[in-house]
């Protein structure tokens, strides 16, 4: 049975949400919550947007190396909960820009008013 790409991307975000902020030990940045999911089509790969509360630069960095420090056992987690698919795809972890951008515009258009 062949699974399509949006399906697993779908199954890959709602399981790996609750994986993520149980395995990851730094909780100085808060809840990370998982934005979206994109598959390759072999599989192979998967992109993980998150975003985290805060704006700052720092933060957002030890986010990121919390992350990247936890791929393996978050992807071995992930792997026990996905049993439909032969292989569990890499996890590339992205922080995404758009909540910033989008406040960062919410800003802009209240200084004009």
């Amino acid at each position: 049975m062949s699974i399509t790409t949006d399906r697993l991307a779908s199954l890959i975000q709602r399981e790996l949400a609750p994986i993520v902020n149980t395995e990851i030990k730094d909780k100085s940045f808060g809840y990370i919550n998982l934005t979206e999911v994109k598959v390759t089509k072999d599989l192979s790969f998967s992109t993980i947007y998150y975003t985290i509360l805060s704006d700052d630069p720092k933060v957002i960095e030890r986010a990121k190396k919390a992350l990247e420090d936890a791929k393996v056992p978050i992807r071995m987690e992930l792997a026990k909960k996905i049993k439909n698919t032969r292989k569990i795809p890499d996890l590339i972890f992205k922080y995404d820009e758009a909540l910033a951008y989008g406040n960062h515009i919410d800003k802009i258009l209240k200084t004009i008013k």
